[in-house]
């Protein structure tokens, strides 16, 4: 199967996690799309969603589907997205899409992660993939130097020559060479240092399932 096709396997498995006449939240990114698409197959059968970004609210809202805003919202059942890496303990990697903060904020208001990703981004650490961490524009170039003094190599996300604005107004850093052992001590220390508005580590707000779309279908992990 093609990685297409494994996305749109486990973005249709996603459904049964669903709770009838509930809002649900939902993710950004390719393999949310496919979630997006086979969630308006049963649009009748949920209140609505809370999405993580400006390109999932279009989407949502171009199926039919009604869009919440998150402060409407006081809890959600589950939350559905997906991750540039996932560990064998349901710790994450996110913001290859740019909504690592929205995503971040709607995951910590649902009582279930629910993680649809390809056999690809499951790892046995996390580090690989290049961080993503969103900044305040004042702050980039000392929580560069800060990674670099980690052993880290940092650089500014760009788009079209300049760098990308994300949906909070803010810029996004990359980090090559980092190797994350202790996700949770890792996602808390980066957090406090000034400027840094999200740090795409989800530790805190880990998965408690992931659906990994692999050759022989769809595999059930639970932390």
């Amino acid at each position: 199967m093609t990685q297409d096709e494994l996305k749109a396997l486990v973005g249709q498995a996603a459904l049964k996690y669903l709770v009838p006449g509930e809002i649900v939240g939902v993710g950004t990114g390719s393999t949310v799309n496919k979630f997006i698409d086979a969630l308006a197959t049963m649009k009748d059968q949920i209140k609505g969603a809370v999405s993580s970004s400006d390109a999932s609210t279009l989407r949502l809202k171009a199926l039919g589907i009604p869009v919440f805003d998150s402060n409407e919202v006081e809890r959600l059942s589950v939350y559905i997205d997906g991750a540039d890496e996932i560990d064998h303990q349901g710790h994450m990697v996110k913001g290859g899409g740019a909504a690592l903060t929205r995503e971040k904020i709607v995951a910590a208001q649902s009582k279930q992660f629910v993680c649809i990703a390809d056999e690809s981004k499951l790892v046995d650490a996390l580090g690989a993939f290049p961080l993503p961490v969103e900044v305040i524009p004042m702050a980039t170039a000392r929580v560069m130097r800060q990674f670099e003094a980690m052993g880290g190599s940092a650089v500014v996300r760009l788009q079209d020559g300049q760098p990308l604005v994300t949906d909070n107004g803010q810029h996004i850093v990359d980090v090559k060479g980092l190797k994350i052992t202790d996700p949770v001590a890792f996602e808390t220390q980066v957090s406090q240092w000034p400027g840094v508005v999200t740090v795409g580590v989800f530790a805190l707000q880990k998965a408690q399932v992931c659906l990994l779309g692999t050759s022989a279908g769809v595999k059930t992990l639970n932390f």
